[in-house]
């Protein structure tokens, strides 16, 4: 049986998440503290010398951005995916969640209940989303078993992934950590998922746990 390892990453901070704004498929590019945060996280990832397989990237520019540091310091070509996107949050999209709570108290609401099947008008249910996530993901991991490889993602996307390796469901609030630019390092094996360390931060002098 081969095992695949995966370093996962969130994108490093944007401007979205210091104001505590849902991005989702919105295009928001990193700040210069997330540029930096990308700097740093491709420099310890190189001190390391681990060898990585591939570079597999959210389409969206904050991730791209992110991985651009590391495609550079390692020499890895980037290799971009849709299905590595953020949820859609739709009518959240853009707002934060006093914003969300005033305007549109109904569907703050059914969010907040952690209904799984409610697509935040237009956007994803929890459960498609996980779906989405856990797919393409048992996609990488078939492709590159026996390697190792790197991610390079979104948080609502590593929450998936948390969730799902840890058997915790969808339905509780979220409580572990998803910092931006942080290190996470999972392993598939046989049809399971596995948190080996989760949540480094030793490479950053700053990291936002933000939306």
């Amino acid at each position: 049986m081969h095992t695949t390892r995966f370093c996962l990453i969130r994108h490093g901070e944007t401007d979205w998440n210091r104001e505590r704004r849902l991005q989702g498929h919105l295009d928001i590019p990193l700040n210069p503290q997330g540029m930096a945060q990308a700097e740093r996280l491709a420099t310890a990832l190189q001190r390391q010398q681990l060898q990585f397989a591939a570079l597999h990237v959210s389409e969206l520019t904050r991730a791209r951005q992110t991985a651009a540091a590391i495609s550079r310091q390692l020499a890895l070509p980037l290799h971009t995916h849709a299905a590595l996107k953020e949820r859609h949050y739709g009518a959240f999209q853009g707002r934060t969640f006093d914003e969300a709570r005033e305007h549109i108290p109904h569907v703050y609401r059914l969010h907040q209940e952690r209904d799984l099947h409610f697509d935040l008008q237009g956007g994803e249910s929890l459960l498609a989303f996980q779906q989405r996530i856990m797919h393409c993901m048992q996609q990488l991991a078939t492709h590159h078993a026996g390697q190792q490889i790197l991610v390079v993602s979104h948080g609502g996307v590593l929450e998936m992934v948390y969730r799902t390796a840890s058997g915790k469901g969808l339905s509780g609030a979220r409580d572990f950590p998803i910092p931006n630019a942080a290190l996470n390092w999972v392993n598939y094996q046989d049809g399971s998922w596995h948190i080996e360390k989760w949540a480094d931060q030793a490479h950053l002098d700053d990291s936002l746990d933000e939306v």
